[in-house]
Parts: structure tokens; C-alpha cells; sequence
């Protein structure tokens, strides 16, 4: 299994800090996420129905007329790879691993690519690629796409019959860079998910955009009962949502861009980013989240490069919480704070 953030248990058991007593910061899930109200006793005495509304709500949301309700996007990149023989895949790096294991485990050649590369391997006839795999915006670098790029690359694969699988787990807050009005069409594949925007990370509720045929494949491979009917319920709802989704909207932009400046002034600038998160790479990354961790905050620590992703603080007493103990690293360490030595910024 790889390593994921939300660790927390492990992370109190190691530092010897008690489970209540800590902010975590490792996920990039919203810490306001939808408030989930009582639920009716029949979500938990019935099996899941597809006719109970949240495929109509999700397609009203995504703006897309053909999709698949999985227990979470994670369903998905596992089961993508069984629904191809064997493939040249590019998947993008640095980016949320799991894409990669799912592919190579499914027995497929599988590239590393670079946001620079990417042209240049969709367009080699040597390599030839099959499958472009990418996270947009990116987990944890923020890179963005152009929707014509992402277009152009969709195009050039579909037409050898390839794929572009897109995981737009952090798009919610900037919906028209999101490629779901464009499905269904042929190679293209739209991975959404309920856990980061709406902070539902624990109903485990995803949906697969693609075109029918590809989604009846993968709903066989999956079974019935996928996603179970207290999530679906709450999914439906919180989909439904619009004034809480365009509230959340304005407030997590602003705290991104509070986030960012908190961290530019305690001299660890942001490579990148979006509203839930921002990226730091830095090669004291290692020990800055030592010393973090040893006042009970908890970030994601990534060796490839090295960097730490810090998630949102959730209330005004985090926020302050945070900015003390940074400024307690960056006078209190010498060896640390102003003199940070940091990797090269280039994305």
C-alpha cells in the first residue's frame, strides 16, 4: 500500500501526541466541507437503488449526460487498467501515485512524464503512447492545462484509439477548466469526486464520465452496490446544493490565497498550488515536517522531489496555530529557518 495523508492515528502514536490534539493539514480535503444533516432510517435499511436521483443530480452538476457512481474515484484507477490488453501509458509526475501502481500492477508499460514531455510523447512514433493519464490541476504541483492542450493531446490519442483519463479531483472550485461537458466522446475519460471540495472524503463517492460502453465495462467489472445508499443519499444532496457550493467556492479561494501568503511571509513560497492546497518544495522538507509534526500539525511529506503539501487550516484558531508555530521554526532553527536551501522553483 502506498503512503497517503490523513495518517492521523499514526501520526499520534509516533509523536506520543494525544489523537484530539492535532490539525492536519495532510489531506487537501475542505476542513468546512458540506454539513451533513440527519439521515432518514430507510438510507440504512435498504440496498442502493440507481433510480434514487444522484446520477440525475451528478449529471446536472457535471454538466455531462452519461456517467457511473464508484466508491470513490479510487475505484476507478484501479479498475481502468483491467479494461485495456496491454498498453504504452504515460502517466504524469510528480502526481498522486496511485494512477501509476494501478496501471503498472495491470500489467502495462508505464512511462513517467513531465508536464514538458508530454507533447513530445504523444507525438513519438517510437513510443507511441496509448493512454495519457493526468491530474488536473495537478496533486500536489497545481499545474494547470489549457483546455485546447488538453483537447489537442485528447484528439491525437483518440484518433489511434487511445485514451485520456483526466482526475479532476480538485477542479470543483474552478469548473470551467473542467473537461466533463465534453463527455462522452470516444477516449475520453473524466474522473470526479465528492471527498475534496465537498469534504465528503469518508462516503467514498466518485463518478467515472466516459462514454456508455466503456462505463457499462467498468460497471461490470465492479458489480452492483457499488457506492452504498447512505452515501448516495448524502451525495444527492450535497450535489444538489447550489448556494453552499458557490459560498464554498468564494470562501476556499480566499483561503488558498491566505494560505500562499501565510507561507510566502515565513519564507517557504509556494511552487504551486490550488484553493485546498499549496505546494512547497524544498530540501529541508524532511525535517520541516518533523518539526511541524512535533507541535502536532501534520503536513504531506513527498521525497520526489522534496516538498510538503499544506492542506487548509479550518478555523480561525488553526490559522493562528499555524502561523505560530512556522514562525517558531523560522527563528527558533538556524539551521533551518532563514537560511532555507531550497530545490530548483522550475515546474
Amino acid at each position: 500500500m502506498l503512503e497517503h495523508g490523513g495518517r492521523l492515528r499514526q501520526a499520534a502514536q509516533r509523536f506520543g501526541i494525544p489523537l484530539g490534539d492535532w490539525l492536519d493539514l495532510s489531506t487537501g480535503i475542505n476542513p468546512r466541507g458540506w454539513p451533513v444533516p440527519q439521515l432518514p432510517p430507510t438510507a440504512w435499511a435498504r440496498l442502493p437503488e440507481v433510480d434514487d436521483g444522484l446520477e440525475e443530480s451528478a449529471r446536472s452538476y457535471y454538466g455531462s449526460p452519461h456517467l457511473l457512481a464508484v466508491a470513490g474515484s479510487q475505484a476507478a484507477i484501479q479498475t481502468l487498467p483491467q479494461l485495456r490488453s496491454r498498453s504504452s501509458v504515460g502517466v504524469l509526475v510528480p502526481g498522486y501515485r496511485e494512477h501509476f501502481e494501478a496501471w503498472r500492477r495491470g500489467g502495462h508499460d508505464v512511462l513517467p512524464v513531465t508536464e514538458e514531455q508530454i507533447d513530445d510523447r504523444i507525438d513519438d512514433r517510437a513510443i507511441a503512447l496509448d493512454v495519457l493519464v493526468l491530474i488536473h490541476p495537478n496533486n500536489p504541483t497545481g499545474t494547470r492545462f489549457s483546455l485546447d492542450r488538453l483537447r489537442g493531446w485528447h484528439g491525437k490519442l483518440a484518433a489511434r484509439g487511445g485514451w485520456l483519463v483526466v482526475d479532476e479531483a480538485f477542479i470543483d472550485m474552478t469548473p470551467r477548466a473542467s473537461l466533463a461537458p465534453l463527455c462522452p466522446q470516444p477516449g475520453l475519460i473524466v474522473l470526479r469526486s465528492l471527498g475534496k471540495f465537498f469534504g465528503l472524503a469518508g462516503a467514498r463517492v466518485g463518478f467515472v464520465l466516459a462514454p456508455p460502453p466503456l462505463l457499462g465495462s467498468l460497471a461490470g467489472r465492479l458489480g452492483p452496490w457499488a457506492v452504498s445508499s447512505p452515501a448516495r443519499w448524502v451525495a444527492k444532496a450535497a450535489l444538489a446544493g447550489s448556494a453552499w457550493q458557490q459560498e464554498t467556492c468564494r470562501h476556499l479561494k480566499a483561503a488558498g490565497e491566505r494560505l500562499r501568503a501565510l507561507l510566502a511571509r515565513s519564507e517557504l513560497s509556494p511552487d504551486g498550488g490550488c484553493a485546498l492546497f499549496q505546494w512547497v518544495r524544498t530540501l529541508d522538507a524532511e525535517r520541516l515536517w518533523d518539526q511541524l509534526a512535533r507541535q502536532g500539525i501534520l503536513t504531506r511529506l513527498f521525497e520526489a522531489p522534496p516538498s510538503l503539501r499544506f492542506g487548509l487550516p479550518g478555523s480561525e484558531s488553526d490559522w493562528e496555530r499555524l502561523e505560530a508555530a512556522l514562525a517558531e521554526i523560522s527563528t527558533g532553527l538556524p539551521a533551518m529557518g532563514r537560511g532555507l536551501e531550497f530545490a530548483n522553483r522550475a515546474r
